[in-house]
């Protein structure tokens, strides 16, 4: 049996990985606009960050990180989510020194052993991005606004907002005791994920999709917000309305991470099934102290790449096709094919896109390889054309012929494919 790729990856080849690359250069020009800078973070940290960032009670660090020992006999993760990492970093080069509002954003696989299913891998991709050092509300709503924007410059329809506010650490210590007096009467009927999870982490009940019924009337934590959380959430509620970003409130949304605090948010999109979710996010003011330095305020996101390419998919949205071969060159006979050599490469340092043929083949077999690259112009150079030092350049929309001459012959076509 021949080697195959193992189970939750997937292969992106060319045909498919265009499509990517044009989704990451959108998400690096908005990010541009919003004045987000891009970091990059290992792939692999030490578990003890995804422990204590994540959270130890979280089904990703419970089931779903994959964990080694290295040669040293050191813990170690692959990356199951980007901020763990980027808050390490953020404190390990001591980025909080800088006197603005670090605003970073990051592109890159991460890791989870989990069921594979659509638009869900075991190795997938993020797209997302941290604010840190600042309490104010409109970051929280400058944040969902970036997400709402990627998706509908990519042209995804039907996305809509939910947000909720999960409070601060002492709303969540007195909500605790009214969740759990609610679910002790059904206790021994609950999974056996939120019967652990009830001592816990009880308000993850909430986010289990096997004992919804259970919660059916459970208290919601906004009916239990003190003054300065229900401020802030208001504040967010009325940036998100001033910038025309629609959204709805989700009293059940608690998000699966437990280091979020204040707002939560999470972007559902039609077209793909039961499970809707395409990203999400929140404010997380208590992670960086956590993770081990002086405590800041930060918010962020996280949006799946898999999942956006099946609901651009899904719903029929064509990514543009990338720029088609400039020019292809064609060489008969063998002085000729020597030459184009250097005439392929000066075509490529003018700018232009451009390819020849390495198999040797006769004419037709070539020009047919210049249709499937649908270049836009072939030129034919054999030994005849070559002493009289000129190129004969066809137009493969018009087949409209015509002869340069070699020495300009990179900067006519250079020129032709400005106006293409």
């Amino acid at each position: 049996m021949s080697i195959q790729k193992p189970k939750g990856t997937q292969d992106l080849l060319p045909g498919e990985i265009e499509k990517w690359q044009y989704i990451e250069t959108k998400a690096r020009e908005l990010c541009a606009r919003f004045n987000y800078k891009e970091i990059r973070t290992p792939v692999f940290e030490h578990t003890e960050l995804f422990q204590r960032g994540v959270g130890e009670t979280t089904d990703i660090v419970e089931k779903e990180m994959y964990t080694f020992l290295d040669k040293a006999d050191r813990s170690i993760s692959l990356r199951p989510e980007g901020t763990a990492g980027v808050v390490r970093a953020y404190l390990e080069n001591k980025l909080y020194g800088e006197p603005d509002v670090n605003k970073l954003y990051y592109i890159g696989p991460m890791f989870r052993y989990e069921q594979p299913q659509a638009g869900r891998y075991r190795q997938f991709h993020q797209f997302g991005v941290e604010a840190f050092g600042s309490q104010d509300p409109s970051i929280d709503a400058e944040v969902i606004a970036l997400g709402y924007t990627f998706y509908k410059e990519l042209g995804l329809k039907e996305v809509t907002v939910e947000i909720n506010s999960v409070g601060n650490p002492a709303v969540r210590a007195a909500y605790r005791e009214h969740i759990q007096r609610f679910f002790a009467p059904v206790k021994d009927k609950l999974c056996k994920d939120c019967q652990s999870r009830f001592d816990r982490n009880p308000m993850r009940i909430l986010d289990c999709k096997i004992d919804q019924k259970y919660g059916e009337g459970a208290p919601t934590i906004v009916e239990h917000l003190d003054e300065e959380c229900s401020t802030h959430f208001q504040a967010v509620q009325d940036y998100l309305t001033a910038m025309d970003i629609p959204f709805r409130l989700n009293p059940r949304l608690v998000r699966g991470l437990d280091y979020y605090t204040h707002t939560a948010f999470e972007y559902k999109a039609g077209g793909i099934g039961a499970i809707d979710t395409i990203g999400g996010g929140g404010r997380y003011n208590g992670l960086v102290s956590q993770i081990g330095g002086q405590d800041q305020p930060g918010v962020g996101l996280g949006l799946g790449m898999e999942r956006i390419l099946l609901v651009l998919q899904s719903q029929g949205v064509d990514i543009p096709a990338p720029k088609p071969l400039d020019v292809y060159l064609v060489a008969l006979g063998e002085a000729a094919e020597k030459a184009c050599v250097k005439l392929l490469h000066d075509l490529r340092l003018a700018g232009l896109k451009a390819e020849k043929d390495y198999l040797g083949r006769k004419i037709k077999a070539q020009m047919k390889s210049a249709d499937r690259y649908n270049a836009a112009y072939v030129a034919i150079l054999g030994d005849d054309e070559l002493a009289r030092s000129e190129i004969t350049v066809k137009a493969m929309a018009t087949g409209e012929q015509e002869t340069v001459s070699l020495a300009s012959f990179a900067q006519t076509m250079q020129s032709r494919n400005r106006h293409v």
